[in-house]
C-alpha cells in the first residue's frame, strides 16, 4: 500500500494534517519530526502511523535512496523554521530553502505528489497585494528572513518549472489546537487566553500606521481544521500545481478578535493597548487578505469558518481544557 510522508508532523498544522488522514482512514504514515517539547509529543500521542524519525535522518535517507524503492504516494513538507524574528540567514537557507529543494526534487524525479509550505509572510506589507499568480513573484518584498526564504523557494520552484507539477502553500493566519508548543510562535488568541483568564483584559499593540486605528490592524485569520481541509485537497486533485493562498479571503481586525475571545467566555471585552516592541517595528503586517480566487477556481469549494464561530470552539472545546485535536 502506497505511503504518505509528513514534515514536521508533530507541529502545528503538521499534527493536525495527520489526525485528518486518519479520520480519512489513512495509517500508513511516515513522521518526520523531533520531538524536542511535551505538547509534540501530546501532539502525536494519538495519532496511528507507521514510523516517526527526526528530520535530520529523513534528509539523509532521502538522499540516499533508501526510499526509491518504497511505493510513496505523497509528500507533504511542512518543517520549516517559522520565527519571523530569526536572524541566522544560514538556517533559513539550510531548512527551509536547501530542505523544501531536495524534497521538491525527489518528488518530481520520481512523480510523487509533493505539497510544500510557503507562507503569506511572502507578501511583506502587502504594497503589491496578495495574489498568488505566479507572474507576481518577483515584485513582492517580504518583511523578514523568514518570509524571504518562502518566497525564494517559490521563485526557484517556478523557473525551473517543478509548479506544473508540485504545489507551494501559503497560509495566512491559521490558528487554533495543537499550536501550544509555539512559544511566542503560537496565535495571539492562544498567547492572550491565559492572560484573559487571570487578567480580565487583552492587549493588543497599539497601531503605529495612521491609516489604522489603535486595534484596527486586519488579518486573515484561518482556522487550522479549515486550513488541513485545503491542503488535502491537494493530495485528491493531484492533476493540480502551482502556489496557492489558503486563507478566508477576508480581513478582520483584532478588535474583533478580542471581542470573539472574551464573548466565548462569556465576558465583557476589556481591551488595552501597549507599544509594539521594537523587533516588530518595520516587519509588523498592518494588513493582510489572501487572494483565493486561484484556490477557488481549482474546485476548493468549501466554506471557511467564520471568525466568531471558530474562535469560540477553539477557546470553549480546545483552550479551556487544554486539550489536543482527536483527544
Amino acid at each position: 500500500m502506497s505511503k504518505i510522508i509528513v514534515t514536521g508532523s508533530a507541529g502545528f498544522i503538521g499534527s493536525a494534517v495527520v489526525e485528518a488522514l486518519n479520520a480519512r482512514g489513512r495509517e500508513d504514515l511516515l513522521l518526520v519530526d523531533r520531538l524536542d517539547h511535551d505538547e509534540k509529543e501530546h501532539n502525536v500521542s494519538h495519532l496511528k502511523y507507521e514510523q516517526l524519525i527526526d528530520g535530520n535522518e529523513f534528509r539523509s535517507n532521502l538522499a540516499q535512496g533508501l526510499y526509491d524503492d518504497q511505493d510513496i504516494e505523497a509528500i507533504f513538507h511542512l518543517a520549516a523554521i517559522t520565527s519571523t524574528t530569526e536572524k541566522n540567514w544560514e538556517l533559513f537557507e539550510d531548512v527551509n530553502i536547501n530542505f523544501s529543494q531536495e524534497i521538491i526534487r525527489w518528488c518530481v524525479d520520481r512523480k510523487v505528489r509533493c505539497v510544500y509550505v510557503s507562507s503569506g509572510a511572502t507578501y511583506g506589507d502587502g504594497t503589491n497585494g496578495y495574489s498568488d499568480n505566479h507572474d507576481l513573484f518577483n515584485t513582492l518584498k517580504p518583511l523578514n528572513d523568514y518570509g524571504k526564504s518562502k518566497l525564494d523557494v517559490d521563485i526557484w520552484a517556478r523557473d525551473a518549472g517543478y509548479l506544473d507539477d508540485v504545489v507551494g502553500i501559503r497560509y495566512f493566519n491559521v490558528f487554533g489546537p495543537n499550536e501550544y508548543h509555539k512559544g511566542d510562535m503560537r496565535s495571539v488568541i492562544a498567547k492572550k487566553f491565559d492572560q484573559m483568564q487571570t487578567e480580565g483584559t487583552i492587549e493588543l499593540f497599539k497601531s503605529n500606521n495612521p491609516s489604522y486605528g489603535d486595534g484596527e490592524q486586519k488579518r486573515d485569520f484561518v482556522y487550522v481544521k479549515d486550513a488541513v481541509e485545503a491542503t488535502l485537497f491537494f493530495l485528491s486533485n493531484k492533476e493540480v500545481g502551482g502556489v496557492f493562498n489558503i486563507g478566508t479571503g477576508t480581513a478582520r481586525t483584532w478588535n474583533a478578535v478580542a471581542k470573539s475571545m472574551f464573548n466565548a467566555v462569556g465576558k465583557e471585552p476589556n481591551i488595552k493597548y501597549v507599544d509594539m516592541p521594537d523587533v516588530l517595528k518595520g516587519q509588523y503586517q498592518d494588513f493582510t487578505q489572501a487572494d483565493i480566487t486561484k484556490l477557488r477556481d481549482a474546485g476548493f469549494e468549501m466554506p471557511f469558518m467564520r471568525l466568531e464561530d471558530a474562535i469560540s470552539e477553539y477557546v470553549k472545546d480546545y483552550l479551556t481544557k487544554h486539550v489536543h485535536i482527536g483527544e
